[in-house]
């Protein structure tokens, strides 16, 4: 047995040491049966369902202790609501369907194996050789992944490469660190070796931190890297990091980076049950796990007391006992929980250069660092809770592929402004006076460039300061600060570490310099600087080779202004000023309408794409966005070339083979209702987004008759038509109809468009007086041709014009709002074209309208508009929409059900909540009684 205050009376086996004999005692047979057994016991408490108290299952302490009567959780396909919580059960009943919680599971989640790390290196590896284009065909071809999930994979790959300049893999460690929004930095190591090994070096990374600055680090290891919160007195040369763990001395560090974490206590706790040191059942019922936990720290304090000893009686490395079960527990956190020979492995190849290694500062974590900062619990190296972790600090934005290769540097006007910041703003005696006690000693060429002669002439006459001589020439000191000049190491430190924090980056030579001091003493200064953690080193200002030298409060500063300086703050606006907001960007709001032809074509390039009902288009839409609206203006625009109209997304498929499950309803000929888009002729290309094909089998006879002569004939009267097709004109007619329908026919201006829209009694008094009058054209002038005729094809358009088309549209682009768009790619894609904009400096991101999910995106000058908004008038705004408008957002931005577009329904908008619907007639009738 084990020395315990229990004795001999806790042990097993009879040593009979005079005959050389073992026997077990009474007992030992008794505890072999009921305690036996390599898996370890878990703290789960058990599910019991009253009244039949039959056990339907378990749940985990945690959960267990955390829930509450009356609260109600899923447990298999049922919910039950618990009763009331017990020693180890929680009795519940059946919920009958309630919606339910999920319960959750603490405990330590298995890591990747060697084998499948290797894979994953591979897999980055194949995919970073590869072009985009290759890349996911092969995915798609030897994964068999999707198209778009093979892209995705693709593009962050690409990502990752264009920030770090390299894939992190087995054969190359790429050591990334950067600023969090806190001010402290995050160190992240990418080695894909997998969980054991990270963890180990992540717990052995720690040790060495500790030892070396005396600070306890916050730390978590993935399969994929470890992260490592660095504090403010950190500072150090990023590449030593790949130096800090020596295989000569990794296994001592890991020992005693494994005896300050919970992974010793839990497997002390399982080797002491199952080597029956502990018992799990005693008196014919088990041990409640509390009971046993307790026990085992009694047998560890017995065994080893160094171990549960008092903080602060410890004094260096913890001396390990002889013992068995204390072998046994170090040697199954090294080499089960952790590898310790691989990771001696990986760090020995790193040593003979085997394995490449890369250190690199950035502005923003690479995307391959927002999973290894976002790590689950059961990856955490150190106590900390999650609301606690220094690495939620970090703000994680996806990145341009194209933009991500200068993220580690920083953009030279935040590192000016940061310049012009620090320097002192003297403007009087008194303050220079502070500035010489900050810089220590200030040279006489930098007190007359910077104009504040006159103020030392004063300090020099009233005894503040005085002159001192240096290498450089006379440097004036404040009389406080005479001492500084025997320029011991404290004194230097001071010197260099004021000067630092006035002038951003620098080399040791330029300060040296300015200073009128020599390289080596600047030099020792910064190193002593960069030992307490007030200053850095590194490659700061873009384009110089040279390593530079700052503050770190500076370059936190820098870092900050690098990736916010076009992204300035905003409150969010709630949703109704939003709205607000579009009624006068898109000229709504009463005193904003445009005028003119030119207001129109303002109009027409905002709403390009949109496809709205067609009648909505001239009795709605554009009377409420141009003021005294001319028709003639719109047909004018369309026979110059500037505008086209037609149906840019059929309803039906463009082939059968595209959806060949989905039966082929016949052609109609659009009603007044059918959606059509008007669009600039130089746009159409990309907003079509297809070229010319064959007609679509389906077509009846007489459409596909007029098809085949506008296809080779080209544009066409509708006389020459029905002459060329052999078709009466009122067939012709709605031949063009059908076509028009299925967004294959155009015309030249909007003449025979209006006449489409017309009643349907109307069409046939002008037929049939047409017919009795001799006329042979029924509609107004004007020729028809292919839709796609001329253009050229688009399959895969930019998706940079959509994100502009929307932002020009919206000011402000919301998800929510694409679901008004039917010719917009996914928003995935949209918002990877949005996020490049951001990063070339063309729009802002950020949160721009409360209570929406999202990233958001807005033009500069939208977002001044956004906040004038705020400003209210004194009378409420009232802004009647109709109900086919762009702008009808009920039930997408404000609440309320979706109003359809149909007759002449409308909502009354006042300050961008909806008020009424109904009619034109009833609301305004309404509104005017409201006012009365």
């Amino acid at each position: 047995g084990v020395a315990t205050r229990r004795g001999r009376r806790g042990a097993l086996l009879h040593l009979d040491r005079v005959q050389g004999r073992v026997r077990a005692r009474r007992g030992a047979r008794l505890a072999a049966i009921t305690g036996g057994g390599a898996i370890p016991d878990t703290a789960d408490y058990d599910v019991v369902e009253e009244p039949q108290d039959l056990k339907v299952g378990t749940v985990n302490e945690d959960f267990a202790v955390e829930s509450m009567a009356g609260d109600i959780f899923l447990l298999g396909n049922r919910s039950w609501r618990i009763r009331r919580v017990e020693a180890g059960r929680v009795r519940v009943e059946d919920a009958a369907g309630a919606p339910p919680t999920v319960p959750f599971w603490l405990g330590e989640a298995p890591a990747r194996t060697p084998e499948l790390s290797t894979a994953v290196s591979e897999l980055r590896m194949a995919v970073a050789a590869r072009s985009p284009e290759e890349g996911v065909a092969w995915l798609v071809r030897e994964c068999g992944l999707a198209p778009d999930a093979a892209g995705q994979l693709v593009a962050y790959v690409a990502a990752t490469r264009a920030a770090l300049g390299t894939v992190p893999t087995r054969e190359c460690v790429v050591a990334e660190r950067f600023f969090d929004e806190a001010g402290g930095m995050q160190l992240v190591l990418h080695a894909p070796f997998g969980g054991r090994i990270n963890r180990a070096w992540g717990l052995a990374l720690r040790k060495r931190f500790c030892v070396t600055f005396n600070f306890e680090l916050q730390a978590a290891a993935t399969d994929d890297g470890l992260v490592i919160s660095l504090g403010e007195q950190h500072s150090f040369p990023l590449d030593a990091v790949f130096a800090m763990v020596r295989p000569a001395t990794l296994a001592e560090d890991l020992t005693q980076a494994a005896l300050a974490s919970p992974l010793f206590t839990n497997r002390w706790r399982w080797n002491a049950t199952r080597s029956l040191t502990l018992l799990r059942h005693e008196g014919g019922r088990r041990v409640p796990m509390p009971f046993q936990r307790m026990r085992a720290e009694d047998l560890l304090a017995a065994v080893f007391p160094a171990q549960v000893a008092c903080a602060d009686n410890v004094v260096g490395p913890i001396l390990i006992p002889d013992h068995p079960l204390v072998r046994e527990t170090i040697d199954n956190c090294l080499h089960e929980a952790m590898d310790l020979d691989g990771l001696q492995a990986v760090l020995g190849a790193i040593v003979r250069g085997e394995i490449a290694t890369r250190a690199i500062e950035t502005a923003a974590p690479s995307p391959m660092c927002h999973e290894i900062l976002n790590s689950n619990p059961y990856t955490y190296l150190d106590d900390a809770p999650l609301e606690e972790r220094r690495a939620r600090a970090v703000s994680l934005r996806r990145i341009d592929v194209d933009l991500a290769g200068g993220l580690g540097a920083l953009d030279p006007e935040a590192i000016a402004e940061v310049r012009a910041q620090a320097w002192p703003d003297v403007r009087d005696p008194d303050e220079l006076h502070d500035t010489l006690l900050s810089v220590g000693l200030l040279p006489e060429r930098e007190l007359v460039a910077a104009g504040w002669s006159e103020h030392a002439t004063d300090l020099l006459a009233t005894g503040r300061a005085g002159w001192t001589g240096t290498a450089g020439g006379r440097a004036l000191v404040a009389t406080e600060r005479a001492g500084l000049l025997a320029m011991e190491e404290e004194e230097l430190r001071t010197i260099v570490g004021g000067w630092l924090e006035c002038v951003g980056p620098t080399t040791a030579a330029a300060l040296a310099a300015r200073l009128g001091l020599g390289s080596s003493r600047v030099e020792i200064g910064l190193a002593a600087l960069e030992g307490t953690g007030a200053a850095l080193r590194g490659h700061f200002t873009p384009g110089t080779t040279d390593e530079e030298w700052c503050d770190r409060r500076l370059l936190a500063r820098i870092h900050r202004l690098t990736l916010g300086r076009l992204r300035r703050s905003i409150e969010p606006v709630p949703p109704a000023d939003f709205v607000r907001f579009l009624f006068r960007w898109q000229h709504l709001q009463p005193g904003t309408q445009l005028h003119g032809r030119d207001g129109l074509a303002e109009v027409l390039g905002q709403l390009q794409g949109l496809e709205l009902p067609a009648r909505a288009w001239e009795a709605q839409i554009l009377p409420a966005r141009v003021a005294h609206y001319d028709p003639a203006d719109l047909e004018q625009l369309c026979l110059s070339g500037a505008v086209a109209w037609g149906r840019l997304r059929p309803d039906l498929p463009e082939s059968e083979d595209e959806t060949p499950d989905i039966p082929i309803r016949p052609a109609r000929a659009p009603g007044r209702t059918a959606p059509l888009a008007f669009v600039l002729r130089e746009d159409l290309p990309w907003l079509l987004g297809r070229g010319p094909g064959e007609a679509p089998r389906d077509l009846p006879s007489d459409a596909r008759a007029v098809f085949d002569h506008l296809e080779r004939r080209g544009a066409s009267f509708l006389a020459d038509i029905a002459r060329a097709t052999g078709l009466l004109p009122a067939s012709a007619e709605e031949a063009l109809w059908a076509l028009v329908a299925r967004g294959l026919v155009t015309g030249d201006g909007t003449a025979g468009l209006r006449a489409l829209l017309r009643p349907d009694g109307e069409r046939r008094a002008r037929r049939l007086r047409a017919v009795r009058g001799g006329r042979a054209r029924l509609l107004p002038a004007g020729r028809w041709s292919l839709l796609y005729a001329g253009v050229e094809s688009a399959p895969d358009p930019d998706p940079l014009r959509f994100a502009r088309q929307c932002l020009r549209r919206y000011g402000v682009v919301v998800r929510e709002l694409m679901a008004r768009e039917t010719r917009m790619p996914r928003w995935r894609v949209l918002l990877g074209a949005l996020r490049t904009l951001e990063a070339r400096g063309e729009v802002r991101g950020g949160r721009f309208v409360g209570g929406l999910v999202g990233e958001q995106f807005a033009l500069p000058e939208a977002v001044e508009a956004l906040r004038a908004v705020r400003r209210r008038p004194e009378e409420p705004e009232v802004v009647v929409v109709a109900a086919a408008d762009p702008l009808n957002v009920v039930g997408i931005l404000v609440p309320g059900a979706r109003i359809p577009a149909v007759g002449r329904e409308v909502i009354a908008f006042r300050d961008g909540v909806p008020a009424e619907t109904g009619e034109l007639g009833e609301v305004l009738s309404r509104l005017r009684r409201e006012r009365a």
